[in-house]
């Protein structure tokens, strides 16, 4: 059989790893299975998507003239099981594709939550095209609209409902969300700004969905009960993981893979969302669900194939938009010690320093050339000085020098 990789999943780290490969000057015959067709991006949909500023078009990563310009199939089926064993993937459609390796890059579902009503018909998720447009077809000015859950996705579409003139109110149990990403200052300044812009914040669990009529009931645990219009549940996402557990291959809450993305099953490899690695002491890292980590997989996955020594990746880098703000994060923000900076009085740049004073972590509100600055001294660990760090006249690119 002559070589041939197929991935599963047209998500980013999909993408990437066939773009890289051509990069790499590989010719390996690559196809990508993805029932919904043309690759394309996810973050816009919770936002310039979903109001409307960005068309479908661009959304796709690559038109779809690259693929056929790149020897790229494209194929636009579900696979329903995996014979590493014997090289072959099974479609739905009943075709049966050969493949010396696979790239398994299936993301995740949306988590439902397990309360009574939690699977009622007509909740709202956001992952898919689909998601999104079913979701703005929904929501009309005035309407109640609530979210459960409110990290990234929740907030930044209570974001984007206020901007299109909805009623919404925000449900989750934690005080204060985010606080492991940007640290525990700036993650209050961003969740304060949701009632700044009118959303009705409700610090409680989630015990019941109702559907009375047209009309959601939302009893929380304090007591209270929400009546929406529309409920979009965003409280996480299920890694895809069965088809390589039907196959034998070892999942922990995501495909376990080695440095390389490389599974138990040494043909195939699995990136993104659904990936989770086995660190060099044995244990289970966290599964990464931020874009540059699927890019930085897909890169990696790519480099493995074609015999390339694997790149080096620096800190983590993450982002999310609200209410015309922009956060970046970089690093580790839960360990070490917390420098802030601040802008006109306000908190807009937190730092995290180990105890011999090396930078591990940096979280800025509208500041990318500071979250620039901090990834280099982060990856060259460099020693800084919290005063200077703390002074927001300094500019934090002398710094990194």
């Amino acid at each position: 059989m002559s070589d041939h990789l197929v991935i599963v999943g047209g998500g980013l780290a999909g993408f990437t790893t066939a773009q890289e490969l051509r990069k790499h000057g590989s010719d390996v015959a690559i196809t990508i299975v993805d029932p919904e067709g043309l690759p394309y991006d996810r973050p816009p949909l919770s936002k310039e998507y979903f109001d409307g500023s960005m068309p479908a078009e661009k959304l796709a990563f690559r038109p779809e003239s690259w693929y056929s310009e790149n020897a790229v199939e494209l194929v636009s089926e579900r696979v329903t099981r995996l014979l590493p064993g014997e090289g072959k993937l099974e479609l739905g459609n009943g075709q049966v594709l050969s493949a010396s390796n696979t790239v398994l890059s299936l993301g995740g579902r949306a988590r439902t939550l397990p309360i009574p009503g939690g699977d009622l018909p007509g909740l709202l998720e956001l992952r898919t095209i689909a998601d999104a447009d079913k979701l703005r077809e929904t929501l009309k000015p005035g309407m109640r609209f609530a979210i459960i859950g409110a990290g990234l996705i929740g907030a930044e579409v209570a974001s984007t409902a206020v901007k299109m003139g909805a009623e919404v109110s925000l449900i989750d149990p934690v005080p204060v969300p985010l606080v492991p990403a940007c640290g525990a200052i700036l993650a209050g300044r961003l969740h304060d700004m949701h009632e700044a812009h009118g959303v009705k914040v409700h610090c409680a669990m989630t015990q019941q969905i109702e559907l009375v009529g047209e009309e959601y009931r939302i009893t929380l645990a304090d007591g209270t009960i929400v009546v929406a219009d529309a409920v979009l549940v965003a409280v996480g996402l299920v890694p895809n993981t069965e088809l390589a557990q039907d196959a034998g291959i070892t999942v922990d809450n995501g495909v376990i893979v080695d440095d390389e993305q490389r599974s138990s099953i040494p043909t195939v490899f699995a990136a993104g969302d659904v990936a989770r690695h086995r660190l060099a002491d044995g244990t289970l890292g966290r599964r990464h669900e931020h874009w540059e980590s699927a890019m930085h997989a897909g890169q990696t996955v790519a480099a493995a194939l074609a015999g390339q020594p694997l790149p080096v990746h620096g800190a983590g880098w993450m982002w999310s938009d609200r209410y015309g703000i922009h956060l970046e994060a970089v690093g580790d923000m839960v360990n070490g010690t917390e420098v802030l900076r601040h802008v006109d009085g306000l908190p807009a740049a937190a730092f995290r320093l180990d105890d011999e004073g090396h930078m591990i972590g940096a979280a800025t509100i509208d500041g990318g050339n500071t979250v620039r600055a901090a990834r280099r001294i982060i990856d060259r660990g460099i020693i800084v000085d919290p005063e200077k760090l703390a002074d927001s006249s300094i500019d934090l690119k002398k710094l990194a020098r």
